[in-house]
């Protein structure tokens, strides 16, 4: 079938082009959208979000203006750059670091009574109070590092710069 054909369809909302669309694309849409926020799960979803939104604004599309793909290249792109941008992907990035802390501790009670459970705490009782409390917030509590800086009284970028400091510190103790 023609691809203008094709697209002309789906804007009238032929269910059948949908899948012959989505079944042309949708592998190069994946791509585009993962290596973007890097999560496959993430990308499934942005890219049946993008398709859906093709779907409703595909009245919009218009050949004299470019490629059909690369309309829905943009859809996708877009989608993928607001996604990082929400409050969600950035919850995830600020504590990726130390996940494999929080995945092996269940409890959030304090730090000295639930550490030695995996050998941390020889480890982490080593570090200074200030490392001591913003590991305890951050990985083992759940803070965000906003409310990690205001919980201790200390600036953001402190907290920041702290975190970093103390997990590289752990690490060179775990040799990691």
């Amino acid at each position: 079938m023609n691809q203008e054909l094709l697209i002309l369809q789906f804007q009238k909302k032929d269910v059948k082009a949908y899948e012959k669309l989505y079944n042309m694309y949708c592998d190069s849409i994946s791509g585009v959208i993962n290596n973007i926020v890097k999560n496959d799960a993430v990308t499934q979803e942005i890219t049946q979000d993008v398709f859906i939104k093709a779907w409703n604004k595909a009245d919009t599309y218009s050949s004299k203006k470019g490629r059909f793909f690369t309309w829905l290249l943009n859809i996708a792109r877009n989608a993928a750059i607001d996604y990082t941008r929400s409050k969600k992907f950035k919850q995830k990035k600020q504590n990726l670091n130390a996940d494999f802390f929080v995945d092996i501790l269940e409890s959030t009670k304090s730090l000295d009574s639930e550490t030695n459970t995996i050998g941390l705490k020889e480890f982490v009782t080593k570090l200074g109070d200030t490392c001591k409390s913003v590991i305890e917030l951050l990985y083992f509590k759940g803070f965000t590092q906003k409310e990690t800086s205001e919980e201790l009284d200390m600036p953001l970028g402190t907290v920041k710069t702290r975190n970093r400091t103390c997990i590289g510190e752990l690490r060179t103790m775990l040799g990691v």
